[in-house]
């Protein structure tokens, strides 16, 4: 009996999971047709794959909007960690005046819809010559994830000891030193996780840079709105880009899914 129910959530789960994985596999399949196959009802798996999709895709320019995601995705990633994951330290480990009040003022920033602000923020940005520029991006994405690194962080450095800390100054560790060589190794998948996760925010962020960009600083989901015509929506275009949009976060989930899961899960170190 026991075996039985074993195999059949075993079958459960590999279906749940091809449920959640079909769209990227009809969007990679997609890629591969032309227009007229991709928009043919009922669908057919059956058809002639094609590179053209891809072909024109690189001949539109994607690889520039591939670039323009990478860098503004790594520098928004870098300096998300490099002023929240010290914010996040600081709350958790030391009395601050009202602590719990800049807890909640960080959090409550991500209360406010997008498009409530969208219009004071273009106006700022039109004003300073920032429009179309790949820094005003950085800036407003990494707005956007410092509140969220602010708030996971501080949850696994809440799960450290503070006798290893206590430990490490009596030892003759400097508070810098405790940080960089105890804190961080202790609370690494937390990091990695969260890490992904502003990644994955800033890759497909789409209203902002929709709204900022024109031409020069313009990410993939920008470009993959491009194929949203007067004619009509090319599906087969539009499938070839997302692919190339969704491989590079499957790659990097894939090969970091181990730490993934114990910072989502576990935290980082029991204490």
């Amino acid at each position: 009996m026991k075996k039985i129910i074993g195999i059949s959530l075993t079958i459960l789960t590999y279906l749940i999971a091809f449920i959640y994985f079909f769209p990227i596999l009809w969007i990679l399949i997609t890629g591969f047709k032309n227009e007229a196959d991709a928009v043919i009802v009922p669908p057919s798996l059956f058809f002639e794959p094609t590179l053209e999709n891809y072909k024109l895709i690189w001949d539109l320019g994607v690889k520039e909007f591939f670039v323009n995601s990478v860098i503004v995705t790594i520098i928004t990633t870098f300096l998300s960690l490099l002023l929240g994951v010290p914010a996040a330290y600081a709350l958790a480990m030391f009395k601050v005046k009202k602590g719990n009040d800049l807890l909640f003022w960080y959090i409550s920033t991500k209360f406010l819809p997008i498009a409530g602000v969208i219009i004071p923020i273009y106006l700022i940005f039109k004003n300073i010559n920032l429009l179309d520029s790949l820094l005003s991006l950085i800036i407003l994405y990494s707005a956007m994830n410092i509140p969220i690194i602010i708030w996971m962080m501080r949850t696994f450095f809440l799960d450290i000891s503070n006798e290893i800390i206590e430990s490490a100054e009596i030892d003759g560790a400097t508070g810098l030193e405790c940080f960089f060589k105890i804190v961080l190794p202790l609370v690494r998948p937390g990091l990695i996780s969260t890490a992904l996760l502003c990644m994955v925010f800033a890759w497909n962020e789409f209203f902002f840079g929709i709204t900022l960009t024109y031409t020069t600083a313009g990410t993939l989901p920008v470009y993959m709105a491009s194929f949203m015509t007067q004619e009509g929506l090319f599906w087969a275009k539009m499938s070839a880009a997302a692919t190339i949009s969704i491989l590079p976060v499957l790659v990097l989930g894939w090969f970091t899914q181990k730490q993934l899961v114990q910072g989502l899960t576990a935290g980082a170190v029991k204490g």
